[in-house]
């Protein structure tokens, strides 16, 4: 075998095991071009998304200049592509969208009053921009598109409970961990929990997506209920099977979802151990490949704070490292990101792949 090989078959063996550990494909490990950091002015484009939620007048249709009205069809369309950017990890595309779906979801349910699936349209919009302001780490201008959400969706329990679960997130980006759990079963009681089969799969996925939520909030808090919670989601998974691990705006729920939040839980009442346990073996198989590239990439984000809790730097940063492959901008954007790989940093000897994290984001050794 020539050294050029040995050292290559070495490398993809180091990158293997590493990436068993982490729940990645090898090939994401592999010493290779940092990618590029997404160049969008995400300040600029955040201010114009508020300036949107600021207004409370319907926007012009298109006689003064202003965007014509879309159909419900071309909107709904427009919106689906929105949310698949999203599950994607394509937030700067996602923030450029924001100001011309608000305004082109309030004008069509201002006209179509009537119509159910332009309040639908309506609350979609509201939800993604909750959860994306969460991540930016603006979560007063997402707890706002939550609630208009929430108002949006009063007196039908699956709008209500849609619109609580961006609500729950907003509020507990706000620490307000006891009104997110709140927020979360109180969405859950209007719906019907028992774990039957004749549920339509939609249902029980919101219903578990809802627990989940609750169970986060909970623990986020100190509430001994956490554990319960998300017992009570681990039965629904299992009754209902891994068929609902799909993502459908935002809902994406099943066994390994569960344990996921299981993971974070337990991170959260400072059980670092089994917090890590659990992320590996929730990590560790096809099932998680799956998910999203959000949702991975936001997992292992959370998850450095019980490797640094654990004094392990390294794995912390193996694990911003993976989740900038699979979606750099949860690490490039994302407050929580930079903070935890600012921690990394001040830790000791950088590993080369974290040190070209850093630069690219724009981060030093202080």
């Amino acid at each position: 075998m020539s050294t050029s090989a040995y050292i290559f078959r070495s490398g993809w063996t180091r990158s293997r095991t590493r990436a068993r550990a982490l729940g990645v494909a090898p090939k994401v490990l592999l010493p290779g071009k940092t990618r590029p950091e997404p160049a969008t002015d995400v300040g600029g484009a955040v201010e114009r998304v508020r300036e949107a939620l600021a207004r409370h007048d319907v926007p012009g249709s298109g006689s003064d200049g202003q965007r014509t009205p879309s159909s419900v069809r071309d909107l709904d369309h427009q919106v689906g592509y929105a949310w698949a950017a999203y599950r994607n990890g394509h937030y700067p595309q996602v923030l450029r969208m924001l100001p011309d779906l608000f305004g082109d979801s309030l004008r069509i349910h201002h006209t179509l009053t009537a119509d159910a699936s332009a309040t639908d349209l309506l609350i979609r919009v509201h939800r993604l921009a909750a959860q994306l302001l969460v991540k930016l780490g603006e979560p007063n201008l997402a707890w706002l598109a939550a609630d208009r959400a929430m108002t949006a969706a009063t007196g039908d329990p699956r709008r209500v409970g849609l619109a609580a679960i961006s609500l729950a997130q907003a509020l507990r980006a706000l620490r307000r961990g006891r009104l997110a759990m709140t927020a979360a079963l109180t969405a859950v009681h209007q719906l019907d929990p028992a774990p039957s089969r004749d549920r339509p799969p939609e249902e029980v996925a919101l219903t578990g997506t809802l627990l989940i939520e609750a169970a986060l909030a909970a623990a986020a808090h100190g509430d001994a209920a956490a554990a319960d919670l998300t017992d009570h989601a681990a039965h629904l998974a299992t009754v209902h099977g891994e068929q609902h691990h799909r993502d459908d705006d935002g809902i994406g729920f099943g066994p390994n979802a569960v344990e996921l939040a299981r993971a974070l839980t337990a991170m959260s009442v400072g059980d670092h151990h089994r917090a890590i346990a659990t992320h590996r073996r929730a990590t560790d198989g096809d099932v998680w490949q799956r998910l999203p590239a959000e949702h991975r990439a936001a997992h292992l984000i959370d998850i450095t704070r019980a490797h640094l809790d654990l004094g392990d730097a390294r794995a912390a940063g193996r694990a911003l490292v993976t989740a900038d492959a699979i979606a750099p901008a949860e690490v490039r954007l994302r407050p929580a990101a930079r903070a935890a790989l600012t921690t990394v940093l001040r830790a000791g000897p950088t590993p080369a792949d974290v040190a070209r994290l850093a630069a690219a984001v724009g981060l030093t050794r202080q």
